[in-house]
């Protein structure tokens, strides 16, 4: 039993901290419960890609080597996962009323991923024990969360375009909102996986410097979240008015 409480604590603290960031418009409680639990869902694709992607850098490079591990990182995890992360908080959330605020993307972003995290987070906990925990509630899961901090800005944007009718923008910030976590993503696992003690000492420099950021960079965020350009501006909607879950 404690094994999966620690499992879950870290998430259940960081979806709290972001949602306490969110000022301006609390989201419905049914909604994030609902992206939540279609990140939790999405871990099943992604483990199908990323097993049959595996087979294939596996027949072309050799396992250990610099490009393998970089290319099994990069493109055999990290996109995947972001992937589907991004295309599960979409489908949950993409046209749901209470979608009126950047700020709301951020929110989503990060619910979603911690969603994905969590049953990976379990999972690894279960198997490994109390060490792992401990470790991955440092690293892991506030990864997840960053990565969904950094997809959720641009998905704000993408989104943005949509309401207002600009195509173009909206592609470009959808596929800004895949890359971008993608690169941070794919280094943190790249270098994790590295056995150069020069790139382990790098990783942690590299994880204290990306968190600094990212609570300063969700700080900004909250603090000058502005509605949707091109929403309605009367929503309200409460957790007992939303039905989409």
């Amino acid at each position: 039993m404690y094994l999966l409480l620690l499992a879950l604590l870290p998430s259940i603290v960081l979806i709290r901290f972001v949602w306490k960031q969110d000022k301006v418009e609390k989201e419905p409680a049914g909604l994030l419960i609902k992206i939540f639990f279609f990140g939790v869902i999405s871990v099943i694709p992604a483990v199908i890609i990323e097993l049959l992607i595996g087979e294939v850098i596996d027949s072309f490079f050799v396992e250990g080597t610099t490009l393998y591990i970089i290319i099994e990182n990069f493109l055999g995890v990290a996109i995947v996962e972001e992937y589907v992360k991004r295309q599960a908080t979409k489908l949950a959330a993409w046209k749901h009323k209470a979608f009126n605020y950047k700020f709301d993307a951020i929110v989503y972003c990060i619910v979603g991923a911690l969603g994905f995290a969590t049953f990976e987070n379990i999972f690894y906990v279960f198997e490994n024990g109390f060490t792992v925990a401990i470790t991955r509630a440092i690293l892991s899961v506030p990864s997840h969360a960053i990565d969904g901090l950094i997809m959720g800005y641009f998905f704000g944007l993408a989104k943005e375009a949509d309401v207002m009718g600009n195509k173009k923008r909206k592609k470009r910030m959808l596929l800004l909102s895949l890359l971008v976590p993608t690169i941070e993503h794919g280094f943190f696992d790249a270098a994790l996986s590295s056995e150069s003690d020069l790139i382990l000492v790098l990783f942690f420099v590299f994880v204290v410097v990306v968190d600094i950021w990212a609570i300063k960079f969700i700080k900004k965020q909250s603090a000058g979240d502005t509605r949707l350009a091109g929403t309605p501006f009367e929503v309200n909607v409460t957790a007992s008015e939303d039905k989409t879950y």
